[in-house]
């Protein structure tokens, strides 16, 4: 789990990730719209991928993926992230505080 948050805290976004999950290849896009740049992490082609797995259910990712965190946070999974950007640009402001997009 400390691995996890720490990659988790390196970048404004980080996005953990599984190649072939299109739910996370639409949330990535969707971040990717406002003009920040993600650090994605595909736990299916790292070695230590499985263990990161575990970890982010540990944190409360059902399913586990797609995590994203947001500013050093984790702010959640596909549900989490599409209600934000349905809500009044929660999600920009949040990108925004987090320096990952800049207005």
């Amino acid at each position: 789990m400390e691995r996890v948050m720490k990659l988790g805290a390196e970048s404004p976004v980080v996005i953990f990730s599984k190649s072939s999950c299109c739910i996370s290849h639409s949330i990535e896009t969707l971040i990717r719209s406002f003009g920040a740049n993600p650090t994605v992490y595909e736990l299916d082609e790292l070695p230590n991928g499985r263990e990161m797995e575990k970890a982010l259910v540990e944190l409360g990712c059902k399913p586990s993926v797609p995590a994203v965190f947001i500013g050093k946070e984790l702010v959640g999974g596909s549900n989490e992230i599409m209600s934000l950007n349905l809500r009044g640009n929660k999600l920009k402001q949040l990108l925004i505080r987090a320096n990952a997009i800049w207005v």
